[in-house]
């Protein structure tokens, strides 16, 4: 039986590197017979939380309606959240920091969003791996935090250029990456 899994980007630029990533995730997920629903945070209204811990007591996840609220009950859902990602100077975008930030809004409501896989997706123009470590240590915290396992982290240095990840094996690990859910 396949799964449900919600991947969630944060790059504006279409059809970039992390969109070529995600599409070759997507297909093979699909090809596996998992259901897969993407959320484009940089291009969604998503605001930033406002530590308010009225989540869920208006019946959305967010008292603060933005599109958050659209994508809260596919991940509650899910059986897999994956987060794919540009760096942006050492981090997520703001765009993707705020769909993680509203997590937030499970634990304040006591949700059940325990025992999911999850992954990260991300790429960077320097060719240092390293310099994405500021995406993975979170990433990997925020997993253990609200008890996630994470099943696997393809993190691709050194692709700026729209398509320069098509010159690396981005693309088939992000694709490899869908067999392990």
């Amino acid at each position: 039986m396949g799964k449900k899994i919600v991947v969630i980007t944060g790059s504006p630029r279409k059809n970039g590197n992390t969109d070529r990533m995600v599409a070759a995730f997507t297909e093979q997920a699909q090809k596996n017979g998992h259901e897969v629903v993407l959320f484009n945070a940089a291009t969604s209204n998503v605001g930033g939380c406002h530590a308010c811990e009225t989540c869920f007591k208006s019946g959305k996840a967010c008292t603060y309606d933005d599109d958050f609220n659209t994508i809260a009950p596919d991940i509650l859902e899910a059986d897999g959240i994956v987060f794919a990602t540009p760096t942006y100077w050492y981090s997520f975008p703001g765009q993707i920091k705020n769909v993680i930030d509203k997590l937030y809004s499970f634990c304040v409501a006591e949700k059940p969003i325990a025992n999911k896989d999850c992954a990260l997706i991300a790429c960077c123009e320097e060719h240092e791996v390293e310099v994405m470590d500021s995406l993975k240590q979170p990433f990997e915290r925020i997993a253990a935090l609200v008890k996630w396992n994470v099943v696997g982290e393809v993190l691709v240095p050194g692709v700026l250029e729209v398509g320069a990840v098509d010159q690396t094996d981005g693309c088939a690990q992000a694709a490899d990456l869908a067999n392990k859910f």
